[in-house]
C-alpha cells in the first residue's frame, strides 16, 4: 500500500484531536495502518521542546520559538513520519509547517516566506498529501478551549484575540493559494458532519469507499 501523509491544521479549539481520532478509527476499520502524531511533541525529544515552547515561564523570543519548532520538526520527520510513510502507513498529524507559517511567520511577524523556508529545510521538503484546515470563529474556539481546560491556556493560547484572528486569516490564505492540497471544513458544524467531509476527501486520496 502507498503511504500517505495527512495533516490537520487550524486555530485552537477547532477539533483537530477529535477529528483525527474519528478518522483513525475509520481508516483502521478499512484495513489501513495509521500513525497518529503531532507537532511539537511527537517524539521524546519533541515532548521536551513542547514543554519549552508552550509552557516556558517568561519570555521566549519569537525567533527562538520558531527555531525550536523547526528543530522538533526535523527530528520528528526523520524518525517518525518518513519511516511510517515508507512502510505504507497513513500518518495523521496534528499541525505541521503551515502552523509555523501562520503562528510564527504571520502572527509573530517573522515573515511567512522566511519561516516556510526554514521549515521546508528542517523537514527536507516533505509536503503533506492532504492538509485538512478546520476553520472556526476565534471566539468560539477560545470558548471551547476554556470549557475543556477550565480557562487554563498555554503560551500561544494566551495571546490576544487579534493575534488568533491574524493566524486564522493566514491559514485561509494558504488554503486559497494551494487549493489542491487543502480541504477547508467549517468546524462549527456538528462533529459528524465535519468528519463526513473529511472522509470524502481522504477516501478519494487513498482509494477507499467514503461510507
Amino acid at each position: 500500500m502507498t503511504g500517505r501523509f495527512i495533516t490537520l491544521e487550524g486555530g485552537d479549539g477547532v477539533g483537530k484531536t477529535t477529528q483525527a481520532a474519528m478518522l483513525e478509527t475509520w481508516l483502521t476499520e478499512h484495513g489501513r495502518a495509521v500513525v497518529r502524531t503531532r507537532e511539537p511533541g511527537g517524539t521524546d525529544l519533541g515532548l521536551r521542546i513542547r514543554e519549552i515552547v508552550l509552557h516556558e515561564r517568561g519570555h521566549v523570543s519569537p525567533r527562538a520559538e520558531a527555531l525550536l519548532y523547526a528543530a522538533d520538526r526535523a527530528h520528528h520527520v526523520e524518525t517518525v513520519v518518513r519511516p511510517a510513510v515508507a512502510r505504507g502507513d497513513v500518518v495523521l498529524q496534528d499541525r505541521y509547517i503551515d502552523s509555523s507559517v501562520a503562528y510564527q511567520g504571520v502572527g509573530r511577524s517573522l515573515g511567512a516566506e522566511q519561516i516556510r523556508s526554514v521549515s521546508d529545510w528542517a523537514a527536507d521538503d516533505l509536503t503533506p498529501d492532504l492538509t485538512i484546515l478546520l476553520d472556526l470563529d476565534v471566539t468560539v474556539g477560545r470558548a471551547r478551549v476554556a470549557a475543556a481546560r477550565g480557562y487554563t491556556f498555554d503560551r500561544l493560547e494566551s495571546e490576544a484575540a487579534a493575534f488568533h484572528e491574524t493566524v486564522r486569516q493566514a491559514f485561509l490564505e494558504m488554503a486559497r493559494v494551494e487549493p489542491d492540497r487543502f480541504l477547508v471544513v467549517d468546524a462549527a458544524a456538528p462533529a459528524e458532519d465535519v468528519q463526513r467531509s473529511i472522509r470524502t476527501a481522504v477516501a478519494r486520496l487513498i482509494g477507499i469507499a467514503a461510507a
